[in-house]
């Protein structure tokens, strides 16, 4: 194949019944909500029971609340913060789109410390739960982003290169695809095995630390492809050539090696012949 593959003609409508449009990155939203939510319950069919279905449930719109109003604030501090300052009512404009990972993150911690306190529930067997489903979800959200052409990659001249609708008439990599793969796929399949062949969610707080170290390393190693938000720093780039998501993703894995310090070191969860398992 000689140059740069054009890009599909994708439709931006996902699904339209009647007056309801539901765009791609809104059904990867809803997809990975409610894949994620089967997906715990299915894990808590196996001991150790932390919550019971209508717990997992509940949980969910808490998460939701979460994602959203953490992704929002974090784009609006993380990105843009002095546009925001000048316009603050463009804060509450979200269909312009505009949402960050690590706020929503931020966001989705604090929704688990809440719930979790709230209802009595141990912090890190949360974590625990929501960190093996969320791979779900950024693999979902990934593959939304290349649907609709957006956070495409830097130019290159590798033979699987894509002509992006607003990246110019340059091949570019598709540096979604590679964050769907390894923060999506290989982040999943690791969690998996750690969830389901070992004793990893009797030690709360393993998965998750996991989870953000992989995040962490996965976001840096694709931030060397993907093209910088030209609204930050010079043309995109901070200090030494170092990305701003690869500023945001250090401490992710940082925290993550903690985190799983934190499980070694401490003592497993108790398995009792009383528990069972969790009913949607």
């Amino acid at each position: 194949m000689n140059g740069p593959i054009p890009f599909p003609e994708f439709d931006p409508i996902a699904l339209a019944i009647g007056p309801i449009v539901i765009r791609w990155y809104a059904l990867a939203f809803i997809s990975g909500l409610l894949a994620g939510w089967s997906y715990i319950l299915w894990l808590l069919r196996r001991p150790p029971v932390t919550m019971t279905g209508q717990q997992v449930g509940d949980f969910f719109s808490w998460a939701i609340v979460g994602v959203i109003v953490g992704g929002r604030l974090g784009f609006v501090s993380f990105y843009q913060a002095g546009y925001f300052l000048e316009n603050p009512l463009q804060i509450f404009a979200v269909w312009n789109g505009g949402m960050s990972f690590h706020g929503g993150l931020i966001g989705v911690v604090v929704a688990v410390y809440l719930y979790a306190r709230r209802y009595n529930i141990n912090v890190l067997s949360l974590a625990d739960l929501v960190a093996a489903a969320a791979p779900i979800g950024l693999f979902l959200g990934r593959l939304a982003n290349f649907i609709n052409g957006e956070l495409y990659g830097r130019a290159t001249d590798v033979p699987w290169a894509f002509v992006f609708p607003t990246g110019g008439e340059i091949g570019r990599h598709p540096s979604q695809l590679y964050e769907a793969g390894l923060e999506g796929l290989l982040l999943f399949v690791i969690l998996i095995g750690l969830a389901r062949l070992t004793a990893a969610r009797l030690r709360p707080g393993l998965i998750a630390g996991v989870f953000l170290v992989g995040y962490g390393l996965a976001r840096m190693f694709v931030e060397l492809f993907r093209q910088p938000d030209t609204y930050v720093g010079d043309g995109g780039f901070l200090t030494w050539g170092i990305t701003l998501g690869q500023v945001l993703s250090a401490p992710i894995a940082i925290a993550g090696l903690g985190f799983i310090v934190y499980a070694l070191t401490h003592e497993r969860l108790a398995i009792t012949s009383r528990q069972t398992p969790a009913k949607p």
